[in-house]
């Protein structure tokens, strides 16, 4: 009997060392990822504050401020596995999704704030102002946010489902009850969307109605509960392990020190792409509607399929969805706010016909992303048009294609809408799942 005792005594020791041993490599990953970051935000403070002006290839540039990025969405999601467990669940991944998407905003906004400023290049006027500027920043504005949106949509979620698919090797992904919330709020966003491209501009109404769109939608994903206690990999462990009161420091640290590094290399890497394009010849139009928002968009891009790699694509689709929420609302309605603050105006930041046809395609593929959500799954024939649709728009430039293009989701929403009618009936399992959103009772689905 005291050769059992003895024998499990020892293994008891044996695992605490190889526990120890394996925190300590945790520690040290943890701590080396922060390392990564720390370049940006000092380069960016030294730069900003005229102690240090670094001058360093574009391409360098763009590996170090990507680096950075990429290391920060890293240290989110070992954060958001703890933060779930303290909060909100829900409301853990939208404030992840939201931090995620702080460059998208920091670029888009500055164009919003430098609109007022400019003189526009109008081509039907003789007599060009001088120092006009073509295109003028209001286009660019909305040519960088409809870039982000379609680019999520069209890009994003067809490769989480491609993870999900060779991790898995199953054809339907599953979407999570809790996300019913999100799809409901996406939907009435995108209904409301289609009045802007008919007026040609937004206008601080369109602030007030998608800032409370936004504010609703994280009350009601503030008041799901948090995730049961569950075994942590990673460096997530390390922080897992801690007391309460260090463990909530550490997380929060870990957020706002993330969201500094994102925001502060945001700006810079955007650029040092747009650079490098430029000086193959790329169009100025071209790099800001689609080369700066995919750089600006790769914090969430990255943190979704370091979630999904690791199996849990649940997560990875709650954060696009709410990144593509937030950005439908909070995004569209910040514009003219930056516009009217900087010029001191409460004109509409208004736009030509080009961006209202951009608009309106943005807000039909996002009809046809809600139609396809509906159901609390996305299919491989699903995800395998939003891909299609957004990648083939490359090759035609003519203001019709783009018209039919909106057309074409339009009617594919239509009829995968009516194809899941029955989710939409009140016994239906899409409606179910929104009032037990709204109830604070989201459910949890088994996993893939």
């Amino acid at each position: 009997m005291q050769d059992k005792r003895g024998q499990e005594a020892a293994r008891g020791e044996a695992r605490a060392e190889v526990k120890a041993a394996g925190l300590g490599r945790e520690v040290a990953l943890l701590f080396a990822t922060i390392v990564v970051c720390a370049p940006a935000p000092v380069l960016r403070i030294l730069d900003l504050s005229g102690v240090y002006h670094y001058d360093i290839p574009h391409s360098v540039e763009a590996i170090i401020f990507g680096l950075a990025i990429f290391a920060a969405a890293t240290l989110l999601t070992w954060a958001s596995e703890v933060a779930e467990t303290e909060i909100s669940a829900g409301l853990a991944l939208v404030v992840l999704a939201l931090i995620a998407v702080l460059p998208e905003y920091a670029v888009d906004l500055y164009f919003a704030i430098e609109a007022p400023h400019a003189v526009e290049c109008l081509s039907l006027n003789p007599d060009l102002p001088i120092g006009c500027v073509d295109p003028h920043p209001s286009h660019l504005a909305v040519a960088n946010m409809t870039g982000g949106n379609r680019l999520l949509v069209g890009l994003a979620w067809p490769v989480l489902f491609f993870i999900f698919w060779r991790k898995f090797g199953k054809n339907i992904m599953p979407i999570e009850r809790g996300n019913a919330v999100g799809i409901a709020f996406l939907g009435a966003a995108t209904i409301y969307s289609f009045t802007i491209p008919l007026r040609g501009n937004l206008s601080l109404l369109d602030t007030a109605i998608m800032f409370s769109l936004f504010g609703v939608y994280m009350y009601i994903t503030s008041k799901s509960p948090p995730h049961e206690e569950r075994e942590f990999i990673g460096p997530a462990a390390v922080i897992g392990a801690m007391s309460r009161i260090p463990r909530r420091l550490v997380t929060l640290g870990l957020f706002v020190f993330a969201a500094g590094v994102i925001f502060s290399a945001a700006e810079p890497f955007a650029e040092s792409l747009v650079h490098t394009g430029e000086n193959v010849g790329v169009d100025t139009f071209i790099l800001v509607q689609w080369v700066a928002p995919l750089a600006s968009e790769s914090p969430e891009f990255i943190l979704a399929g370091l979630l999904a790699l690791r199996g849990r694509y649940d997560a990875g689709m709650t954060i696009l969805i709410s990144s593509k929420v937030n950005q439908w609302t909070l995004l569209i309605g910040s514009l003219p706010l930056g516009y009217s603050i900087s010029g001191g105006t409460f004109d509409a930041l208004s736009f030509d016909s080009r961006q209202s046809e951009e608009v309106f395609l943005t807000a039909a593929q996002s009809l046809f992303a809600v139609a396809i959500l509906v159901s609390l799954s996305v299919n491989r024939w699903e995800a395998g048009i939003l891909f299609a649709l957004f990648a083939t728009q490359f090759a035609f430039t003519d203001p019709t294609i783009r018209i039919a293009y909106a057309a074409v989701y339009c009617a594919l929403a239509l009829v995968i809408l009516a194809k899941d009618i029955p989710h939409l009936r009140p016994a239906g399992d899409f409606n179910k799942a929104v009032r037990h959103g709204i109830r604070g009772h989201h459910g949890r689905d088994p996993p893939g």
